[in-house]
This record gives structure tokens, sequence and C-alpha cells, in this order.
């Protein structure tokens, strides 16, 4: 078999070759170019100098935004702060009026006072404190006779019951419980009754 003989003329160069290029398709596109077909690289002075403005506008839009955002924000953290003083503030006036109260009581002439009347002041004081509390939301917590509930009670001590009924109820409270708007504060101290 007989290799079949070539002509060198027909043959690409070594620089179209070692381009990975063909010469007939260069001279195809050179000749595109040469005939004025519009190319992404003619307009490219507008297209980038339009996105560029836009990016700038955009840039500054975005800019302004932050900036209005970080002030709505320092304002409203600083509203915030004013009303919790504000509320702190009201709320501590009403506990000067129950401590006026007290210095009242406190201030009686005991060779006058009769003990009735001392308790009569201090049930008053009481009182007014009271409704403070209820005012800002406290809910007191005093279950006595109630089931034993370990989300708001603690039980300190096992009181022996009489009927199997009082079993894990509470039989005397030591110390009251407090909630703030359904928060627990406090849990009321108790003593809890245990049949058997």
């Amino acid at each position: 078999m007989t290799d079949p003989v070539t002509n060198e003329d027909e043959l690409p160069s070594e620089d179209a070759a070692r381009d990975g290029g063909d010469v007939g398709v260069a001279a195809d596109a050179s000749e595109g170019d040469s005939e004025g077909e519009a190319t992404p690289s003619g307009r490219g002075g507008a297209d980038e100098s339009a996105l560029g403005t836009t990016l700038e506008a955009l840039n500054d839009k975005h800019l302004r935004l932050v900036a209005e955002f970080n002030n709505y924000r320092r304002r409203n953290e600083q509203e915030r702060l004013s009303a919790w003083s504000r509320a702190q503030g009201d709320l501590l006036a009403k506990f000067l009026e129950v401590l006026d109260g007290l210095n009242r009581v406190a201030e009686l002439d005991l060779s006058n006072a009769t003990v009735e009347a001392i308790m009569e002041g201090v049930d008053l004081v009481e009182r007014k404190f009271l409704r403070i509390l209820e005012d800002a939301g406290v809910e007191i917590i005093d279950p006595a006779g109630e089931p034993f509930d370990p989300s708001r009670m603690e039980g300190v001590m096992r009181m022996p019951a009489e009927r199997e009924e009082q079993d894990e109820t509470v039989a005397l409270v030591m110390q009251k419980g407090y909630a703030l708007k359904g928060a627990l504060i406090r849990p009321a101290r108790v003593a809890v009754f245990k049949h058997g």
C-alpha cells in the first residue's frame, strides 16, 4: 500500500497550525471586519459609559438607603430608651406615694396612736401598693388549696394529708409568688400535702 502524495502548498503554514486556526477562516473573519459590519467592540465606549453611569447612580442610591436606615435605627433606639425611662419614672412616682404612706405610719405619735390605727394605716399602704402592682401587670401567685404546679411553685416541704383527695395539693403558702404579664418573676414557696 502506498501513501498518497500531498502537495506542500495545500498544507497550512506552521504558524497557522500552531495557533490552531484555519487560514481560510481567519481570512473570512478579517474580510467581515473590513466590510464595516457592527461588532460589540464598536459600541463598547457608549455602552460602558451608560453602564458606568447606571452603576454610579445605583451605588449612590444604595449608600443613601444605608444612611437612612442607620438614622432610622438610631432614632428608633433612642425613642425606645426614652419610652422605657418614662415608664420607669411613672412607676417610681407611684412607688413614692407608697413610701409617703409608710412614712406617715412610721411618724405616728405612739403615745396617742392605737394599735388599730397603726394597722389601718399599714393596710391602707398595702392596698395602695397592690393596686400599683396590678396596674403594672403583676399577678400575685397565692395557690393555697390548689394542685401543686412545679412551673409556678417551689415545694419546700411535705405535710401528711388526712384524705386521699388532698394528695399533691398546696397545704400552706410560705411565700407568695409573682408573675409579670405571664412571665414568672418568683415562684410561690409552698408546703404540699402527701397522702400515705
